[in-house]
């Protein structure tokens, strides 16, 4: 399993973010605080309090394609 920080600033991030993920075959789920929910869900993702940070874990090893994919949402606090 890989960690990674991301922020969706936008509605716009939040499509675009799930449009550059949802074509990997591994799970994906996003963490804020004790919730826990898919991130290939638009309506989870909504969910959340996206005002800060978020956790995304990818229950993969092979993880490069998925790194490039997410690049633009990368959080660099």
């Amino acid at each position: 399993m890989k960690s990674y920080e991301i922020f969706l600033r936008t509605i716009i991030d939040v499509k675009n973010f799930v449009n550059a993920i949802n074509d990997f075959d591994f799970d994906l789920d996003l963490v804020s605080g004790r919730y826990v929910v898919d991130a290939k869900s638009i309506m989870g993702i909504f969910s959340l309090d996206l005002s800060r940070p978020i956790t995304l874990r990818a229950f993969s090893d092979d993880v490069e394609k998925l790194e490039e994919a997410i690049s633009g949402f990368m959080f660099r606090g």
